[in-house]
């Protein structure tokens, strides 16, 4: 079976926060980003970076990624270098535009000494990255993740935030298409609203139903609805069984054609089961 590692829920922890990043050992997201750029005043920036760098390894077999201040902060540059050093699952980096940028990136962490389980998250963010997102997804193999920043893509594009997110769907689709493409996970944008439990499910669901393979989060109270929207439901999970059975089977038997529930299945259908009953086996685990 194809191991697949669970990213239904990605939760930013404000790293000048001590007590946030304590509590985030209690919280089932999926993965952790220890955030060192909105979350901070600038006043706060280093603390914060000796902070979040000394937490790493704090959380367990939990996937730990650390967001480092942009490519044209006056931090950013520090950043890397602490977050290379500490060794996180993954440095996330804002507003990444362009292949070159990703190639930077690459570089820095090499050359400060960052193990090879660490990995880049690219926010794209802008329309220059959605224009621009399949040469940044294919830029590097230590590139796995994008992840979407909506609330700066709609402020760049002068939109508005109305449900069903109609002004940035085609920027969203644009980075889905660069993400399946290239063989990256892509990681859905977050909802600001953490009062509204119903609108941030339906966007949830939106973002299931895209293709999206998790979603980043602002609060803990939007963990639990995003791990069950992104995980596979027992039906689905039954379905994909009787999918790859039934397939199996009419190989044995030299048949060509198969049917489940009244439905022809071929080879699509049953890399889709295979990859719906690998992240319910790592949900499981």
């Amino acid at each position: 079976m194809t191991e697949v590692k669970p990213r239904r829920s990605v939760l930013y922890m404000p790293g000048a926060n001590e007590r946030a990043l304590e509590k985030a050992k209690t919280i089932p997201a999926d993965a952790l980003i220890l955030d060192l750029e909105d979350a901070v005043s600038p006043d706060a920036k280093e603390a914060a970076r000796d902070r979040v760098c000394a937490a790493v390894g704090s959380y367990g077999s939990r996937e730990v990624t650390i967001r480092v201040n942009g490519l044209d902060t006056e931090w950013h540059d520090a950043d890397l270098r602490a977050a290379a050093a500490a060794g996180p699952a993954a440095v996330v980096v804002p507003k990444v535009n362009s292949a070159a940028e990703v190639h930077n990136i690459e570089r820095a962490l090499e050359l400060g000494g960052a193990p090879d389980h660490t990995k880049i998250w690219a926010m794209v963010e802008t329309p220059v990255a959605m224009l621009h997102a399949a040469e940044i997804a294919a830029a590097s193999e230590r590139l796995t993740v994008l992840v979407m920043g909506t609330n700066d893509l709609a402020k760049e594009l002068h939109a508005e935030f109305v449900p069903g997110r109609g002004p940035l769907l085609g920027g969203l689709s644009l980075c889905l298409l660069a993400a399946r493409a290239t063989g990256r996970v892509i990681l859905d944008g977050v909802y600001n609203d953490v009062k509204d439990l119903e609108g941030f499910e339906a966007e949830c669901e939106q973002g299931r139903q895209y293709g999206f393979d998790g979603k980043t989060l602002i609060h803990p109270a939007q963990v639990e609805p995003c791990n069950r929207i992104f995980a596979p439901s027992e039906e689905e999970i039954d379905r994909s069984r009787r999918i790859i059975e039934a397939f199996e089977g009419a190989q044995k038997e030299g048949r060509g054609v198969v049917t489940v529930d009244g439905r022809m299945i071929e080879n699509l259908h049953v890399d889709n089961a295979r990859r719906v009953l690998a992240l319910a086996e790592a949900v499981k685990g």
